[in-house]
């Protein structure tokens, strides 16, 4: 089902700091800053191979990560972002095995322009994890 793991999500409380370390310190490509309001967020993309780094600011004072940054002044890991051929069958498949999917259930678009689904952390482990349409 799974096909790849496309990024980590990491929410951090300086974006511009954050691109710097990646940038400047670890050498790394980082591509320009994206507003997502739809998701409240602003995010950067680190390329580091066959996978990414999403770094995530939040977008406003209402935006979604705000509470995970008021537990985690320092920031840290949001979640984990696969890849799927079919995005509503897998989730059709994920209902049918017990799982949640947040928020309305539909697919949204994400940051890369693809549909997108987030799956409930407390069925994962305690990891929230997006699904990603290829």
């Amino acid at each position: 089902m799974i096909e790849r793991l496309n990024h980590v999500a990491i929410v951090v409380p300086d974006l511009e700091d954050a691109i710097r370390i990646y940038r400047d310190v670890l050498g790394a490509t980082v591509s320009k800053t994206i507003d997502l309001p739809d998701h409240g967020v602003t995010v950067a993309f680190v390329d580091v191979g066959d996978t990414k780094i999403e770094l995530l600011y939040p977008l406003g004072e209402k935006s979604p990560i705000m509470s995970y940054l008021n537990k985690n002044s320092s920031g840290g890991v949001h979640h984990l972002c696969f890849e799927v051929d079919d995005i509503k069958v897998t989730r059709d498949h994920l209902i049918k095995k017990g799982m949640r999917i947040l928020g309305d259930g539909e697919p949204s678009l994400g940051a890369h322009g693809k549909q997108v689904i987030f799956l409930h952390p407390k069925d994962f482990c305690g990891t929230l994890i997006e699904i990603e349409q290829t």
